[in-house]
């Protein structure tokens, strides 16, 4: 009858899938970032097209522009 030791092969195991996790926790970040960075540029644009009196309509100045594109809602 023949044995197997299967200590050794699961914390390989183990070790893979918390290499992976990180892997797939660091492409999640980065996405995440980019798609920040996006919306915050699609904000940036859509308030920069506006004229000084729409601005004004909503209550902002052209100097809040910023602002408000980095905040993360």
């Amino acid at each position: 009858m023949a044995a197997y030791d299967l200590t050794r092969s699961q914390f390989a195991s183990a070790g893979i899938a918390t290499f992976a996790g990180r892997i797939g926790a660091g492409i999640v970040s980065v996405w995440t970032a980019l798609a920040d960075w996006n919306d915050a540029r699609q904000t940036r644009k859509a308030l920069s097209a506006l004229s000084d009196h729409e601005l004004d309509d909503i209550g902002m100045v052209r100097g809040d522009i910023d602002t408000v594109a980095r905040r993360n809602w």
